[in-house]
């Protein structure tokens, strides 16, 4: 969850296949157990959606997960705005130049995307140390202070 979007993914069930099952099999069949609960639940999710959407101003998103095969099937779209100096453009613009994305809003994302998957571990770890700060603060002083007298 974030202030835009909340994300529900479900756990779905192993899928068993006989004794042999080569990994491409298994991610074949991974993939139609999730479209199928894509598809039987879609009705129930969007009404959901609606009813949470209006309760928590955010989008709702959603995913689901089999064995080792994970599929987002709406995620939010949203818009950031940024300032960029002109080595960071051309960054961009490069991307752009070389076919790897069509606008600079999506270069910016590749980049996102990049450093989000490649730098995982680190990501994690400040996120624990953030939720640790949360915690001491929490803990600390009101922020209520009394009228001077």
């Amino acid at each position: 969850m974030d202030n835009d979007e909340i994300l529900v993914v479900g756990s779905l069930s192993t899928v068993e296949l006989d004794e042999g099952a080569t990994p491409e099999a298994a991610a074949t069949a991974e993939e139609a157990r999730i479209e199928r609960f894509r598809e039987d639940t879609r009705e129930h999710r969007i009404r959901i959606a609606e009813e949470a959407q209006a309760r928590f101003g955010r989008v709702v998103s959603w995913g689901a997960t089999a064995g080792s095969t994970s599929r987002l099937f709406t995620t939010a779209n949203v818009p950031v705005m940024t300032r960029l100096r002109i080595s960071q453009r051309q960054v961009l613009d490069t991307l752009i130049d070389a076919g790897i994305a069509r606008s600079r809003s999506e270069a910016l994302a590749w980049c996102v995307e990049l450093v989000g998957r490649n730098e995982a571990a680190w990501i994690d770890e400040l996120r624990t140390a953030f939720a640790h700060v949360e915690e001491v603060r929490a803990q600390g002083p009101s922020a209520a202070r009394p009228a001077d007298s």
